[in-house]
């Protein structure tokens, strides 16, 4: 059985691709820092992790041997707390290595760009195999779409059975395109109008850029959406104050989300 069947209700992103202690100097880059931070998370209410790795620079990478320690020991410390892996190419990956990380670790999720894995959808016999792959190796793809585009372009993939219909999850990104990365609760209304021609079978999730973030996860649960939370989005409150870590970001989303459910 695959921990991933149903899409977690709250997903922590801790880290992400791009940002640094620069940026915020609680941000988890070393695997001990990532493995003690979902630790925090997973007691204050998280109940999957959403997990990037960082190499020796401390720059994003699709290394299976980190990815393996980190899961390794994350399954000593924190063993309920469900991993997701990230395939971002970050500019740096093809669909192939993305697809050559998934065939080496065999992880029990795995986040995949959509229009990474498929930039030409007339291009799509390695999209194809990969996503079977997936399906035939009990491992569960989130489809991260950046846009309303992307969503059409999704669905137009599941007509053409590219993509099988089964156990489909996305994860809507708000505020990926905005000129300085702030999203709006607002964007979430075209996604969900077009993700209506798909709800039967699709599980649906949130994650939001900037300091709109809360704001839009709790629009998420109010229409029956699922929601990631995270430095790799946001540092910010709701009340405008600077998180002091990731699980303070839980912590808030939690008790939230219980005032209107």
């Amino acid at each position: 059985m695959n921990r991933f069947s149903n899409l977690p209700e709250l997903m922590v992103a801790p880290n992400g691709a791009r940002k640094s202690k620069k940026d915020h100097p609680n941000l988890p880059i070393t695997i001990s820092e990532i493995v003690e931070e979902a630790d925090k998370c997973f007691k204050c209410g998280a109940n999957a992790i959403h997990a990037h790795v960082r190499d020796k620079n401390e720059s994003h990478t699709l290394d299976t041997g980190l990815y393996s320690e980190l899961i390794k020991e994350l399954k000593i410390k924190v063993p309920n707390l469900p991993v997701q892996i990230t395939t971002e190419a970050v500019g740096k990956y093809s669909p192939s290595e993305q697809f050559d990380t998934v065939k080496k670790l065999l992880p029990e999720s795995a986040s995949v760009a959509f229009i990474e894995m498929l930039p030409d959808i007339k291009d799509y016999k390695l999209a194809k195999k990969f996503y079977e792959f997936s399906i035939d190796n009990n491992i569960q793809v989130q489809h991260i779409l950046y846009s309303f585009e992307d969503l059409r372009l999704f669905i137009q993939a599941i007509k053409l059975k590219i993509i099988p219909s089964i156990n489909l999850q996305v994860l809507y990104v708000l505020g990926r395109y905005d000129k300085n990365f702030q999203s709006r609760k607002e964007d979430l209304n075209p996604f969900i109008q077009e993700h209506k021609t798909i709800i039967s079978f699709t599980e649906w999730g949130v994650c939001a850029f900037g300091e709109a973030e809360t704001d839009c996860l709790m629009k998420s649960y109010s229409l029956g959406g699922k929601a990631r939370v995270g430095f790799e989005n946001n540092f910010q409150n709701a009340d405008g104050t600077i998180a002091d870590t990731n699980s303070d970001r839980v912590s808030e989303i939690v008790t939230l989300r219980k005032t209107i459910l």
